[in-house]
Formats: C-alpha cells, structure tokens, sequence
C-alpha cells in the first residue's frame, strides 16, 4: 500500500482532516525559507492535536543545527525532513530518524545523490531545482524514479488529485508527499482535495 503524507500544514483543523481522511503522515515546515513556515509554537500544537499512528513530520532546510536541535525538544516530531545541501552526517546528529529530499529539477544527474544519504530513513524525490525550497508544485519525469535503491522512496512535486494515480502506476513510490496539490490558498488545505487525492492513491493500490 502506498503510504501518504499530507505536508505544508499551518492549522490544526486541516492536519486533523487529513488524519481523519487516511493520510500516514503530516508535515510541518519550520524553515524560514519557505512560505508555509509555523513557528515552533504552532509546530507543536499540530502535532500534539494528532491521534496515534499518525507520523509526523518536521521540516527544514540548511538551518542551524541549534534550531534543529530546539524543534527535536519542541515539537518532538517523529521524523526530520531536510531540503538543503546537509550532509549525511549533519542529518543524522539529532537523534531522530530523518528523510532527506533529492532535487529533481536537474533530472537524471540528481540521481547521484541518492547514495550520499545511507543513514537516512527515506529519500524523497521531490521536482525543485538544487536550492529551491520543497512545495514549488513542480514534477519531474517519474519514470527516473530508480529501482536499485534500498531506502524507502518518497515521491514528491507537482501531485494532484488529478495526477497522482498515474504518478504510483509510473513511479510505483513507498509513498507520495504532496502539499500545493490540495490547497485552496497557500497554507490552507482543501476537504475536496485531500479527500480526492486520497481516495486516487487508494484506487491505484
């Protein structure tokens, strides 16, 4: 079964929905380089608003380690998820475990990095360039989604509702990650979209 991760949430209600509707995992982004950052404050009231067996997630992106290491004490996500040019060894120092995202906006080059991370729970392919922060609602070619990995892989950038099924059928991913697909502004959720998102995944498997 695919699993799913609702990401970019900023309010409790749309992290409780998602839940509700069948999503595994939530996300919250805490880097300031990203226009659906929550302070650490509001990080921890989501995540402390969801019932058992929902993972979440924390986001950030060539922050400093001091930061991270007060969203660790914080916000007590179950996983940290990082978006920058970190290292494996940087990730790793936190003492959670962490999933790291590949910038496919380079395409088949990208696919180098997927090595340099072998202490990292999951990789995520996500569609932005090297630098740019997650959530840009760009896709890249799922086809270059490898086979030869042994982490979990996590797809990521530009998914819809509309899109997603065929994304799993070509990418046949351990999950899909999608935040901009189902907004109905930035930072707010949609019911219809997540709901139909869900559901599109589910179909597939």
């Amino acid at each position: 079964m695919t699993r799913i991760k609702c990401c970019g949430m900023t309010r409790i209600e749309d992290a409780l929905l998602a839940a509700q509707l069948g999503a595994d995992a939530i996300g919250v982004v805490l880097t300031a380089r990203s226009k659906r950052q929550v302070s650490l404050a509001q990080a921890k009231a989501i995540v402390d608003a969801m019932p058992p067996f929902v993972t979440t997630v924390a986001l950030c992106m060539d922050d400093e380690a001091d930061f991270v290491r007060a969203i660790v004490d914080t916000v007590q996500p179950s996983l940290l998820q990082f978006h920058g040019n970190e290292s494996d060894a940087w990730c790793a120092q936190f003492g959670l475990p962490y999933l790291k995202a590949i910038a496919m906006g380079e395409g088949a080059a990208a696919l180098e990095q997927l090595h340099a991370y072998p202490r990292a729970t999951g990789l995520l392919l996500d569609g932005h360039g090297l630098g740019e922060a997650g959530g840009s609602g760009k896709a890249f070619d799922w086809s270059l989604m490898p086979r030869d990995v042994q982490q979990p892989l996590i797809l990521a950038g530009g998914l819809t509702p509309v899109n997603v099924g065929s994304a799993v059928r070509v990418a046949r991913p351990w999950a899909v990650d999608v935040s901009s697909g189902i907004e109905s502004v930035l930072g707010v959720k949609d019911y219809d979209k997540m709901l139909a998102f869900i559901e599109a995944v589910r179909a597939v498997d």
